[in-house]
């Protein structure tokens, strides 16, 4: 189900909040017992949300959310209370239970994801590269699965280390690892972040009313920008030879650069908006990354949740950089490489995660310093050159389309640089780029900030919100009753 469509607008939305809110607080002492009756409600929902379009997988996720209760009792520490000094990671050594709560959590976990998203990877290359003709699996990828083992390794690993505290009711961590605003395509929310929340929260109406304007903000991203600007790659991606130009394949690379960041920025402004309606405070997932002057700086506000995971649980673990220039090199190495696998079982996604590597040594190693001194503009058309180049990576998980879209771009396809149909494409999407250009700056919302949210009548503010938020919604429900293309690039992942 995706957030950009009726059913869940005008259907699953509203009732799972008339029963969420339907159900009291639960009374008495609120840090042991809590929300436990509305985790109960948003587990039960989830569940319903994530069965929708497979059913079976839920028996999955449940398994999933037994092994991580299970292991969170085998690697918790005793010697730790559940209290604010717990917080300190633990200076002695751990026990053998421990040890191997861990390591069963880290097998089961990678093991998941192993078996559905790239078994059939590894049979499909044995296959080519000795002649086998081995039978594969064709499992349907569970939705969200990516994104699921990630958030349960993270709560286990945490136990583990003592950031953060054991959950001990199994509805409320059920809750955590279901939770239907992230659980399809994150944002990555680690359990430490949210272990307050999932017991303590307080719900509010400006919280709420908060979290609606940041969910039409992520829909209009999504039905308004993303979808349009998706319409014109889609088109272009599959021109022919006698139509297509050199102009034509920039341009089309351009339309997925756009495409998919304000597809997956906009879903991810969606999740937040949605925690925010149910008393959650996520982390932010993405800050701009199309104004960074740098490649290093572009990592630092795209899918923030996904960088800041691997940073802590593989890049640090692994020495981080405290061991010497060869052993920094393997750790960016290796984390750079399981980026690029996590994407998909695809060697385009490999291929992307290890040109990213290349680039940030490049620039850790001299370019930074040298970048620096360059004029902005100049940073900035570096950065989105290579940005740029990455995402046609990125677009086609077929090496020879990849190369042929490459051999386009720079002139080597035996195409003509310009043609009527350049023109005619330039034209017609002039606008769009115009306003996904500006979109991707903070201007619009600094703008909305000096001429909305701070008017100093506090009334007419709340009332010209409202009626921008409703404006939003109904163009884009507009839409996607008009239009039936609205896919979702990141449910594959």
């Amino acid at each position: 189900m995706l957030f950009s469509s009726t059913t869940f607008l005008f259907l699953f939305l509203p009732v799972t909040l008339m029963l969420y809110y339907a159900v009291p607080r639960t009374k008495g002492n609120v840090k042991k017992s809590g929300h436990t009756l509305r985790n109960f409600v948003l587990l039960f929902v989830s569940l319903i949300f994530y069965g929708w379009g497979e059913p079976i997988y839920i028996v999955l996720m449940l398994v999933s959310i037994f092994v991580g209760y299970v292991t969170g009792f085998m690697v918790y520490s005793p010697a730790s209370a559940d209290t604010a000094e717990a917080a300190e990671p633990h200076k002695t050594g751990k026990s053998g239970r421990a040890k191997a709560g861990l390591l069963i959590a880290l097998i089961y976990n990678i093991g998941v994801l192993a078996v559905f998203k790239y078994t059939d990877f590894f049979i499909e290359n044995l296959n080519n590269w000795f002649g086998l003709d081995i039978s594969l699996l064709k499992l349907a990828l569970p939705l969200g699965i990516s994104f699921y083992s990630f958030q349960m390794m993270s709560y286990t690993i945490d136990v583990y280390r003592s950031d953060a505290k054991l959950q001990r009711n199994f509805i409320s961590l059920a809750a955590y690892l279901t939770l239907f605003p992230q659980l399809i395509a994150g944002p990555i929310v680690r359990y430490q972040t949210v272990a307050d929340q999932i017991d303590e929260r307080r719900e509010s109406f400006d919280d709420f009313s908060r979290g609606v304007c940041r969910f039409v903000a992520g829909l209009g991203k999504k039905v308004l920008l993303a979808n349009t600007i998706g319409e014109l790659y889609t088109t272009l991606s599959v021109l022919p030879p006698e139509e297509n130009s050199v102009c034509l394949a920039w341009l089309a690379s351009f339309a997925f650069t756009f495409q998919i960041y304000f597809d997956f920025s906009g879903y991810s402004d969606m999740a937040i908006g949605l925690g925010k309606m149910f008393g959650f405070s996520f982390l932010e997932n993405f800050n701009y990354p199309y104004i960074s002057k740098s490649i290093t700086e572009f990592w630092r506000r795209w899918h923030i949740s996904l960088s800041s995971w691997f940073r802590d649980y593989v890049y640090i673990p692994l020495g981080g950089s405290r061991a010497g220039t060869a052993k920094t090199v393997r750790n960016i190495f290796i984390v750079w490489f399981l980026t690029g696998f996590w994407h998909g079982a695809a060697w385009n996604f490999i291929i992307w995660g290890l040109y990213f590597f290349v680039l940030l040594m490049i620039e850790k190693l001299f370019l930074l310093k040298r970048l620096s001194k360059c004029p902005s503009w100049m940073q900035h058309v570096y950065t989105l050159f290579f940005v740029n180049l990455s995402w046609v990576i990125f677009s086609y998980d077929s090496l020879g389309t990849l190369q042929n879209a490459l051999k386009n771009m720079f002139g080597f396809g035996g195409l003509p640089f310009y043609n009527t149909m350049t023109g005619y494409y330039m034209l017609a999407y002039l606008t769009i780029f115009i306003i996904l250009i500006l979109a991707s700056t903070p201007y619009p919302k600094q703008l909305y900030g000096k001429w909305v949210l701070a008017d100093k009548k506090e009334i007419a503010s709340s009332v010209l919100q409202a009626v921008l938020a409703f404006f939003v919604l109904f163009l884009s429900t507009a839409c996607l009753a008009s239009d039936s293309f609205n896919p979702f690039l990141y449910f594959r992942f």
